[in-house]
Protein backbone atom coordinates (compact mmCIF):
# COMPACT_ATOMS: atom_id res chain seq x y z
CA UNK A 1 0.00 0.00 0.00
CA UNK A 2 1.30 3.45 -0.90
CA UNK A 3 1.93 5.85 1.90
CA UNK A 4 -0.15 9.05 1.92
CA UNK A 5 1.71 12.09 0.64
CA UNK A 6 1.25 14.88 3.13
CA UNK A 7 2.31 18.46 2.60
CA UNK A 8 5.68 19.46 3.95
CA UNK A 9 5.72 22.26 6.51
CA UNK A 10 6.85 24.69 3.79
CA UNK A 11 4.15 23.52 1.38
CA UNK A 12 1.48 23.79 4.07
CA UNK A 13 2.58 27.32 4.97
CA UNK A 14 2.49 28.38 1.30
CA UNK A 15 -0.87 26.68 0.74
CA UNK A 16 -2.46 28.41 3.75
CA UNK A 17 -1.23 31.78 2.52
CA UNK A 18 -2.62 31.13 -0.97
CA UNK A 19 -5.99 30.13 0.50
CA UNK A 20 -6.01 33.30 2.64
CA UNK A 21 -5.23 35.53 -0.36
CA UNK A 22 -7.89 33.81 -2.49
CA UNK A 23 -10.41 34.28 0.33
CA UNK A 24 -9.54 37.89 1.24
CA UNK A 25 -8.79 39.54 -2.13
CA UNK A 26 -12.34 39.39 -3.55
CA UNK A 27 -13.74 41.14 -0.48
CA UNK A 28 -11.18 43.93 -0.68
CA UNK A 29 -11.92 44.44 -4.38
CA UNK A 30 -15.70 44.25 -3.88
CA UNK A 31 -15.64 46.75 -1.00
CA UNK A 32 -13.88 49.42 -3.04
CA UNK A 33 -15.94 48.85 -6.19
CA UNK A 34 -19.28 48.85 -4.36
CA UNK A 35 -18.34 51.95 -2.36
CA UNK A 36 -16.91 53.96 -5.27
CA UNK A 37 -18.74 52.64 -8.34
CA UNK A 38 -21.84 50.79 -7.11
CA UNK A 39 -20.57 47.63 -8.86
CA UNK A 40 -19.59 44.20 -7.61
CA UNK A 41 -16.21 42.90 -8.66
CA UNK A 42 -17.89 40.40 -10.97
CA UNK A 43 -19.98 43.15 -12.60
CA UNK A 44 -16.86 45.26 -13.14
CA UNK A 45 -14.90 42.26 -14.46
CA UNK A 46 -17.74 41.57 -16.93
CA UNK A 47 -17.68 45.17 -18.14
CA UNK A 48 -13.87 45.10 -18.35
CA UNK A 49 -13.86 41.93 -20.45
CA UNK A 50 -16.32 43.54 -22.87
CA UNK A 51 -14.23 46.73 -22.95
CA UNK A 52 -11.21 44.71 -24.14
CA UNK A 53 -13.10 42.79 -26.85
CA UNK A 54 -13.19 43.83 -30.52
CA UNK A 55 -16.09 46.26 -30.99
CA UNK A 56 -16.63 45.86 -27.22
CA UNK A 57 -18.79 42.84 -28.06
CA UNK A 58 -18.60 39.14 -27.19
CA UNK A 59 -20.88 36.17 -27.56
CA UNK A 60 -22.39 35.33 -24.22
CA UNK A 61 -20.61 31.96 -24.28
CA UNK A 62 -17.22 33.64 -24.82
CA UNK A 63 -17.97 36.18 -22.08
CA UNK A 64 -18.91 33.33 -19.73
CA UNK A 65 -15.58 31.70 -20.53
CA UNK A 66 -13.58 34.88 -19.93
CA UNK A 67 -15.32 35.51 -16.62
CA UNK A 68 -15.34 31.84 -15.56
CA UNK A 69 -19.10 31.99 -15.04
CA UNK A 70 -21.97 29.72 -15.90
CA UNK A 71 -24.27 31.09 -18.59
CA UNK A 72 -27.02 31.29 -15.98
CA UNK A 73 -24.97 33.41 -13.58
CA UNK A 74 -23.68 35.59 -16.40
CA UNK A 75 -27.19 36.07 -17.77
CA UNK A 76 -28.39 37.39 -14.40
CA UNK A 77 -25.44 39.77 -14.13
CA UNK A 78 -25.84 40.98 -17.72
CA UNK A 79 -29.54 41.60 -17.05
CA UNK A 80 -28.61 43.84 -14.11
CA UNK A 81 -26.02 45.64 -16.24
CA UNK A 82 -28.59 46.04 -19.04
CA UNK A 83 -31.06 47.59 -16.58
CA UNK A 84 -28.39 50.17 -15.72
CA UNK A 85 -27.67 50.91 -19.38
CA UNK A 86 -24.13 49.49 -19.37
CA UNK A 87 -24.67 46.46 -21.63
CA UNK A 88 -27.00 45.58 -24.51
CA UNK A 89 -27.77 42.08 -25.74
CA UNK A 90 -28.22 41.57 -29.46
CA UNK A 91 -28.59 38.55 -31.74
CA UNK A 92 -25.27 37.34 -33.13
CA UNK A 93 -25.22 38.22 -36.85
CA UNK A 94 -23.12 35.17 -37.77
CA UNK A 95 -25.12 32.65 -35.69
CA UNK A 96 -28.79 33.32 -35.07
CA UNK A 97 -28.77 30.82 -32.19
CA UNK A 98 -26.23 32.89 -30.25
CA UNK A 99 -26.56 36.14 -28.34
CA UNK A 100 -23.94 38.86 -28.12
CA UNK A 101 -23.31 41.15 -25.18
CA UNK A 102 -22.13 44.61 -26.15
CA UNK A 103 -20.74 47.33 -23.92
CA UNK A 104 -22.77 50.49 -24.45
CA UNK A 105 -21.27 53.99 -24.49
CA UNK A 106 -22.59 54.43 -20.95
CA UNK A 107 -20.90 51.15 -20.00
CA UNK A 108 -17.64 52.32 -21.55
CA UNK A 109 -17.83 55.56 -19.54
CA UNK A 110 -18.47 53.50 -16.39
CA UNK A 111 -15.38 51.32 -17.02
CA UNK A 112 -13.20 54.39 -17.71
CA UNK A 113 -14.46 56.14 -14.57
CA UNK A 114 -14.13 53.03 -12.38
CA UNK A 115 -10.75 51.73 -13.55
CA UNK A 116 -8.48 54.18 -11.67
CA UNK A 117 -9.97 53.34 -8.28
CA UNK A 118 -9.92 49.63 -9.00
CA UNK A 119 -6.30 49.75 -10.16
CA UNK A 120 -5.43 51.74 -7.04
CA UNK A 121 -6.93 49.02 -4.86
CA UNK A 122 -5.15 46.25 -6.79
CA UNK A 123 -1.90 48.14 -6.38
CA UNK A 124 -2.28 48.99 -2.69
CA UNK A 125 -3.64 45.62 -1.58
CA UNK A 126 -1.81 43.20 -3.88
CA UNK A 127 1.10 44.67 -5.83
CA UNK A 128 2.66 47.45 -3.72
CA UNK A 129 4.07 45.02 -1.11
CA UNK A 130 6.02 43.33 -3.94
CA UNK A 131 9.18 44.43 -5.71
CA UNK A 132 9.72 43.91 -9.45
CA UNK A 133 11.26 40.48 -8.93
CA UNK A 134 8.34 39.43 -6.72
CA UNK A 135 5.88 40.48 -9.44
CA UNK A 136 7.81 38.46 -12.03
CA UNK A 137 7.87 35.48 -9.63
CA UNK A 138 4.15 35.85 -8.94
CA UNK A 139 3.43 35.89 -12.68
CA UNK A 140 5.60 32.82 -13.25
CA UNK A 141 4.12 30.87 -10.33
CA UNK A 142 0.51 31.77 -11.17
CA UNK A 143 1.18 30.80 -14.80
CA UNK A 144 2.41 27.39 -13.73
CA UNK A 145 -0.60 26.83 -11.48
CA UNK A 146 -2.99 28.04 -14.19
CA UNK A 147 -1.45 25.62 -16.67
CA UNK A 148 -2.73 22.81 -14.43
CA UNK A 149 -6.08 24.36 -13.52
CA UNK A 150 -6.82 25.66 -17.03
CA UNK A 151 -4.69 23.62 -19.45
CA UNK A 152 -6.58 24.94 -22.49
CA UNK A 153 -6.00 28.56 -21.45
CA UNK A 154 -9.76 29.12 -21.60
CA UNK A 155 -9.92 31.57 -18.72
CA UNK A 156 -7.28 34.01 -19.92
CA UNK A 157 -7.84 33.64 -23.65
CA UNK A 158 -11.61 33.48 -23.60
CA UNK A 159 -11.49 30.62 -26.09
Amino acid sequence: MDEERWLTAEQLAAWKKLVAVVALAPGALDTQLQRDADLTHFEYFTLAMLSEAPDRTLRMTALASRTNATLSRLSHVVSRLEDRGYVARTPCPSDRRATNAMLTEEGWRKVVATAPGHVGTVRSRILDPLDERDVADLDRVMGRILSRLDPDGRFLSGG
